[in-house]
Parts: structure tokens; C-alpha cells; sequence
């Protein structure tokens, strides 16, 4: 990058479920520190499972980053259970019942079902609340001039990031991952926020597709190939809940919960990891062309500041009876069930907490956040 240009700015929005209202909120947030009506400021916005359902939201409205954030807060802060899957008494029955017999008679009397849940009221919610035509006429005018969704293919093994972009676009092809172009539509929204069991696979392009986060060894990765030079991160999980702690031995819920955290997580962190190593090595190194193609990025990771566990066990009553029963079962009973819960809870009361959490965080690191946006280098004093 010349020193006369202005860094090409990525945003990352990582998977998690209902926690992921908390980037909502901190998008809210940003938004405020904007003049009326300003433009997304992202050149690259990738997402995964439900983070690509809010990068396409965004994308969709960047003409005005304020607007497009209120449609996100107004989606998540009246959700409810049912616009996401179906949690009625018939429907957990039918669930378990087919489940039953399917394994009492090997198959025989009923086949296995291809996910504990069915997410068709996302598909519908998705139809009706994401612009795919304001989406391309956006990344048409450049702003943002890249946007990336990632899904796992389950036939392929891969990790497959698909792009829309106004920019020349060369394909790139790494070990189990790689970048297609696309014209993204819903059916790539749902295949990235397939997570695996609870929802069924898309089938698209020939293969099958679950949740992006599932393959996702390297999430920063699109973003780099896009040309990002910061990339802003806005992650769903507490930065402590990978401390140990003395506790009895998990039962199903807990362990459930610790592969959904995992899952949406581990890449993540072992990515930052890696660039900064890489970032550090080319500090130390003497002038002139830098191995491999590496170059400097720079990073900000966002985090909630509470853990959303703690928020989910508080709002454990919203979850309807026949889910909740369910969820009991398997163990999800008082702070036990928290981490489970907060990936599964698309209830109002819930992602408004969220949506308010995420903006008290990102208010409070406000200074730092607008440093590495380059506000002030671009609004002059901030706005109020």
C-alpha cells in the first residue's frame, strides 16, 4: 500500500447463533459516530452463519450505514424462536419421534431425519428482510466493492468462501479451503448458518453445504485475499470462557454448548495468532519484497464484555415449553445450561439485551475503535 492511500478496511463478522445480536449493537454503535446518511465504511465485509446473514444485511443498505444498522436491531431485537425454526409441542414430537424410531428400527420404519430442527421460518425471514438487488447494485458502486459468505461443503470437505465483487476477481484455492465467485443469494445464507445437526445442509452447486464456521481454519483468510490492509473483528464469544474453572463433570447440554463455542471460536483465535507472528516477522525484517506474497494487516478484535451465557440464563423462561423441556433433558437447568442456551435463544427480551450490551462495549472503546476506522482522519471532529 502507498503511503498516500487510504488502508482498504474489512469488516469480519464471525458466527454465534442468537449471540450474535451483540455485533448488531456494536454496529448500532459505530453507526452514531457517522454523519447522516455516510456510506458503510468497509470496503470488505465477510461473514460467517449468522454473521453473513448480518454482512448481507449491510450490504444491502450501505448507502447509509446508520439505516442499514436499525434494520439489523429492529430484525434481531423482535425476533422470536418461531421466525428462526420450528419449536412448537407438534413439531419437537414429530422431531423426536422420527428420531426414535429411526434408531429402534435401524432405519427400517423410519429414516433418520437430516437435522434435529427445521429452520424453513429462516429461509422465509431471509426472503422477506434481505435485499439481494440492493446487495449487487452496492458492490457495483464500490461500497463496499467485496462481500464474502462461507459454508462448509460436506461433500467436498472444504471450506468454500463465496464472493460477490466489483474488483478483478481471481479465484484462490488453499489445503480444504478455497474462494468462488457468486452472485450470493439466500440459499448461500442458509448453507453458512447450517450448523451441523440442528439444521439441515443446502444443497447448491452441485454439493452440499453446513454451517461456514465448521471448516473455517483460517477466517481471516478471505478477507486477506479480498486485499483488507485492517480488518476489524467483531466476535460473539467472552473472551474468559476458556478460563478453567472447578466444576462437576459436563453432562450433554454443557458439552453441546462447548462444541457450538468451539466451532465459532477456535479458528478465530489460532488465526489472530498466526497473523501476528506473521506481522512481527516481517517488522523484523530488512527492506525489500516479503516472502510468499505476505504483507502487513492489522487487526481489532471485538468481544463482549459479559459473557452471554450469563445474559441467556436470565431469559431461559422465553424459551418455549416443548424446546425447553428438550433442552432440560439434555441438562440445560440454571447457570449449566447457559452457554447452550445463548447460541439457541432468538428471543427478543434476549438479543435487546445483546443489541444493548454490544453498544455500551463498543461506546467504551470508542477512542480506539475510531483510530482504527480512521475516523477522525476522515470526519475531522467526532460526531455527537
Amino acid at each position: 500500500m502507498a503511503m498516500s492511500e487510504a488502508p482498504r478496511v474489512a469488516l469480519v463478522l464471525t458466527g454465534g447463533g442468537a449471540r450474535s445480536a451483540w455485533q448488531v449493537g456494536v454496529l448500532r454503535e459505530i453507526a452514531r459516530w457517522h454523519p447522516p446518511g455516510s456510506a458503510l465504511p468497509f470496503q470488505v465485509i465477510c461473514g460467517t452463519s449468522a454473521g453473513a446473514i448480518n454482512a448481507a444485511v449491510l450490504a444491502a443498505g450501505a448507502a447509509d450505514f446508520a439505516q442499514a444498522s436499525a434494520a439489523l436491531a429492529r430484525v434481531w431485537g423482535g425476533f422470536h424462536i418461531g421466525q428462526v425454526f420450528r419449536a412448537g409441542t407438534l413439531d419437537m414430537l414429530r422431531s423426536g419421534l422420527q428420531l426414535v424410531l429411526a434408531l429402534v428400527s435401524g432405519g427400517w420404519l423410519m429414516p433418520m431425519p437430516r437435522s434435529l430442527l427445521d429452520n424453513s421460518p429462516l429461509r422465509a425471514l431471509l426472503e422477506r428482510e434481505v435485499d439481494f438487488a440492493a446487495l449487487a447494485r452496492s458492490v457495483a458502486s464500490g461500497r463496499p466493492d467485496a462481500v464474502a459468505v462461507t459454508a462448509s461443503s460436506l461433500t467436498g470437505g472444504a471450506s468454500v468462501t463465496f464472493v460477490q465483487t466489483s474488483r478483478p476477481f481471481t479465484p484462490w484455492e488453499r489445503a480444504s479451503r478455497r474462494g468462488d465467485a457468486a452472485n450470493l443469494g439466500v440459499d448461500h445464507l442458509m448453507a453458512s448458518a447450517a450448523i451441523p445437526l440442528l439444521f439441515p445442509p443446502v444443497a447448491m452447486e452441485g454439493s452440499h453445504y453446513g454451517d461456514g464456521a465448521l471448516r473455517q481454519m483460517t477466517p481471516l483468510a478471505p478477507a486477506i485475499h479480498l486485499g483488507a490492509d485492517r480488518i476489524l473483528v467483531i466476535g460473539s464469544r467472552h473472551p474468559g470462557a476458556g478460563r478453567a474453572v472447578a466444576a462437576p463433570a459436563p453432562n450433554v447440554a454443557e458439552q453441546l454448548g462447548f462444541m457450538l463455542d468451539s466451532l465459532f471460536a477456535e479458528g478465530l483465535q489460532a488465526d489472530l495468532e498466526r497473523l501476528i507472528r506473521v506481522n512481527a516477522l516481517l517488522a523484523g525484517r530488512k527492506p525489500g519484497p516479503a516472502p510468499f506474497g505476505m504483507r502487513h494487516v492489522d487487526t481489532l478484535l471485538l468481544q463482549p464484555e459479559r459473557d452471554p451465557g450469563a445474559a441467556a440464563v436470565a431469559h431461559r423462561n422465553a424459551m418455549p415449553g416443548s424446546l425447553g423441556a428438550l433442552l432440560r433433558i439434555l441438562g440445560a437447568r440454571g447457570a449449566r445450561g447457559g452457554r447452550l442456551l445463548s447460541y439457541l435463544l432468538f428471543e427478543g427480551d434476549y438479543t435487546r439485551e445483546l443489541i444493548a450490551a454490544g453498544e455500551r462495549d463498543a461506546g467504551r472503546r470508542r477512542t480506539e475503535i475510531s483510530a482504527f476506522l480512521g475516523l477522525d482522519r476522515t470526519f475531522g471532529a467526532r460526531v455527537e
